[in-house]
């Protein structure tokens, strides 16, 4: 099975998901009609009973569909009907012993109303037996039913060897997932022609809806690769339970199968172990449907695919061992116990050594969210610190099966294969998945699970009074960092002065206060990741200084004046009879008092306070990038540069979202909505708190190739994989498209693969480069080309087919310019 479509709609039916126990699913299956010699099939505009999830399924678990599947359905909410959505024909074997195939299942949500129409090649029948199978995820609790040997305990996989993770406290259970879309790469990027969407016909009659039971399960079929392809074929799964060893790493929360609700009644059949007990690597899947889902709806869509895959089309359980939601709420897949090895059936031809997590969504072009990420690093984390295993290692893997993959490397059956322990699904399958942006981001999960702690930044140094760099001695002075890598993966940080920790704090820290004596002192952060690998950040040079005299003049005392002291001399007797008086008197005598000495005023010369305030000396500009372009994401570049006299602490990116960056970093890699102005504002702070502001705007614009000038011979092709649905193609020399426009950046868009041929690119009439549009992945909506101007003005962009040998062939998707 190659994924999951969500669409978003009304939502209902979550009865279950509190888990308060299995909740019952039903499944409804109509027959579509076939028609012009077996090459088409239809089912008419037809009302039905309550369902939330469908798929189109058929009676050989092998069969292929090359042609188109499109369905659309009413919602029961407001009546109304969707657009056409677009069934992937080629999901995959399946498990073998499977007695249908399929394609992935969409959650359309609740609906009450549904159409189908299918178109082959002319050269190819459609398979038989073809049916809708609706599915109502219901909220009516199911009688329980334990398989035997079911142990409930998490489990998650990755690479080999050199496990570097630190053990931290198991955390608690979260909710399981299911297989991820497999998409297979073509090396023509031009999908089959999209027909248009039929005006709605009237209500007809259908063939009968018929509602299908609960299936015992298939006769015991080995777990496969569910994702995009069969099931590995000589791998034999261990139906002994292995043991759950301990972990290097913690335990992230995991939701159960109970928590989401799961019959267990409709797969009685005992879960499957890796043949060797110990898994060697990790396998990352999308979902390949919409992130347009609530997260309360993950539950639902879970026990949807469920039903889907082991009622419709007869598989033994669910594929994945894990998913994860937008949130990041992880689930349990597959049953055997999440702290166990199990085998699943995501990864054809390497089941046997690996364990899957898929993020529910389509990440072709939309990066999963930061939430998402975070929970597939910790879950890998934990999995493969089970068994020893470096998230950051490389896994040499035994083939189950032959076959290429997405970069068309192929190998025999029994090759031994070198894949990063953390990889994509398209690494050993011919498919899209898990994704472009989500595939371009492995390095990130790859670090987040093993390696040292990125983007480790000491961002402040402050205390009472500071200014700057200079602060008081003795006193508790506060140090600020932040850091890429999320917290749930940091075990400590620590604070270095003069190399030595000052100061330990935990990961979910971001600042610490230490003392420090006078003098200079160098002060840095050192992140510890749960891995038990290290990094330091850049230090900073801290003066602290001892508290100096106060800066009032101490007044004087007022100087005494001498004085005398006069003491008067004893009266003399007069003389009496008989007594003689003495010789002489007594003079008075005096006393000098000396005055106190005048005190001297001290003064404290005190620096003065740094109140200039940086200057951005670079104003922000943007300019389109190269990358994948949508009508909600095109791709830019914003670039600046502030500085400070004294010290430019950082630059923070506060519209239309909120970004912090250090003072060396001078530009970022953004995405801003088509047709719609922006204003990106940027604030610069120094480190004494002084700031200044500044800012630019600017609107995306798309141009189709429908809107440009045209020379040769051109054809239209229609998929929901060009920008507007529709994209140009020639292989004509010297045919070409050429756009006028008012701005200051321009972007070519185009699609590409291994046969697509080069291009001359015209800026106003001068022939600029030769682009080549040939890529080992096949790209859709990619900005392969990017020019910039100082202002806006008046430009003519224009593209000219080289007719390349042997791959002349071009297909172009429009053009983007900013003004």
């Amino acid at each position: 099975m190659s994924g999951t479509l969500v669409v978003r709609g009304a939502t209902g039916g979550n009865e279950g998901d509190g888990g308060s126990g299995p909740v019952r699913a039903s499944a409804r299956t109509a027959a579509l009609t076939v028609a012009d010699g077996g090459t088409s099939a239809r089912l008419e505009r037809r009302s039905t009973e309550p369902f939330s999830m469908l798929g189109i399924t058929w009676a050989e678990s092998s069969a292929r569909v090359t042609g188109t599947i499109e369905v659309r359905t009413r919602s029961t909410a407001g009546h109304a009907w969707s657009a056409w959505l677009r069934l992937d024909g080629d999901s995959g074997e399946g498990e073998p012993g499977a007695s249908r195939g399929g394609t992935a299942p969409a959650w359309v949500g609740p609906s009450d109303g549904v159409e189908v129409r299918m178109s082959g090649r002319p050269s190819q029948r459609l398979p038989e037996g073809l049916r809708l199978d609706m599915i109502d995820p219901g909220g009516r609790t199911a009688s329980p039913m334990e398989p035997a040997g079911f142990v409930m305990d998490p489990s998650d996989p990755t690479g080999p060897a050199d496990p570097t993770v630190t053990d931290d406290p198991p955390a608690t259970d979260d909710p399981p997932a299911t297989d991820a879309p497999a998409d297979t790469a073509s090396p023509d990027p031009s999908p089959p022609l999209t027909s248009e969407p039929s005006s709605d016909p009237t209500a007809t009659a259908v063939p009968t809806e018929t509602e299908t039971q609960p299936s015992t399960g298939s006769a015991s079929p080995s777990p496969t690769g569910s994702g995009a392809g069969p099931a590995t074929p000589t791998a034999s799964a261990s139906t002994t339970v292995p043991p759950a060893p301990e972990s290097t790493a913690p335990r992230p929360p995991i939701t159960s199968r109970a928590g989401w609700g799961a019959d267990e009644s409709i797969s009685p059949e005992e879960p499957g172990y890796l043949p060797g007990g110990r898994i060697k690597a990790v396998v990352l899947h999308h979902t390949a449907t919409s992130g347009d889902y609530g997260c309360a709806e993950a539950p639902a869509v879970i026990r949807a695919v469920y039903t889907y895959d082991v009622q419709q089309l007869t598989w033994k359980d669910i594929g994945y061992n894990f998913l994860v939601d937008k949130c990041g709420t992880i689930y349990e897949g597959r049953k055997g116990g999440v702290d166990r090895p199990v085998m699943g059936a995501h990864a054809y031809g390497f089941n046997s050594e690996t364990t899957g997590i898929a993020i529910i969504g389509d990440y072709s072009s939309v990066a999963p969210s930061r939430e998402a990420m975070t929970s597939v690093a910790r879950l890998a984390a934990w999995k493969l610190g089970q068994y020893g295993v470096d998230p950051t290692g490389t896994a040499t893997l035994t083939a189950g099966a032959s076959g290429p993959n997405y970069f068309r490397q192929t190998w025999a059956a029994g090759a031994r294969m070198a894949f990063p322990v953390i990889h994509g699904h398209r690494d050993g399958y011919n498919t899209v998945c898990p994704g472009d942006a989500y595939y371009a981001l492995l390095p990130t999960i790859r670090a987040w699970a093993g390696g040292a702690v990125e983007g480790l930044t000491l961002d402040s140094v402050t205390g009472a009074g500071a200014s700057g760099t200079t602060v008081p001695a003795d006193t508790a002075v506060t140090v600020k960092w932040s850091a890429s890598t999320p917290a749930a993966l940091v075990r400590e940080y620590d604070v270095l002065v003069d190399g030595e920790v000052a100061a330990t704090v935990a990961g979910t820290a971001a600042s610490a206060e230490v003392k420090l004596a006078p003098g200079t002192h160098r002060i840095a952060v050192q992140g510890v990741h749960q891995s038990g690998r290290t990094a330091v950040s850049a230090d900073v040079t801290v003066l602290a200084e001892t508290a100096p005299p106060t800066t009032e003049a101490t007044t004087p005392a007022a100087t005494a004046s001498p004085t005398a002291e006069t003491t008067a001399p004893a009266a003399t007797p007069s003389p009496t009879a008989g007594v003689t008086p003495p010789a002489t008197a007594t003079s008075p005598t005096t006393k000098a008092t000396t005055p106190t000495a005048t005190a001297s005023p001290t003064t404290k010369a005190t620096t003065p306070a740094d109140t200039k305030p940086p200057v951005f000396s670079t104003k922000p500009n943007l300019a389109l990038r190269t990358g994948t372009v949508s009508t909600t994401a095109a791709p830019l570049t914003l670039k600046w540069k502030a500085t400070d006299t004294v010290g430019l602490k950082e630059v923070r990116l506060t519209a239309p979202v909120a970004k912090t960056y250090g003072p060396t970093v001078t530009s970022a890699s953004l995405t801003a909505k088509s047709g719609v102005a922006t204003a990106w504002r940027m604030t610069a702070y120094d480190r004494a708190g002084n700031t200044a502001a500044a800012s630019v705007s600017g609107t995306p614009v798309i141009l189709q190739e429908s809107s440009a000038t045209r020379t040769g011979t051109w054809t239209s092709k229609s998929s929901s994989s060009y920008l507007g649905g529709r994209s140009y193609g020639s292989s004509t020399k010297n045919a070409s498209l050429s756009w006028t426009f008012t701005g200051r950046s321009a972007a070519l868009v185009v699609s590409r693969a291994a046969t697509s041929g080069q291009v001359y690119v015209y800026v106003d009439g001068k022939k600029t480069v030769t682009v080549d549009l040939r890529s080992t992945t096949t790209k859709y909506r990619d900005a392969v080309w990017t020019t910039t101007w100082t202002a806006a003005a008046r430009h003519t962009v224009k593209l000219v087919v080289v007719g390349t040998a042997g791959r002349p062939a071009v297909t172009t998707d429009g053009l983007v310019y900013l003004k």
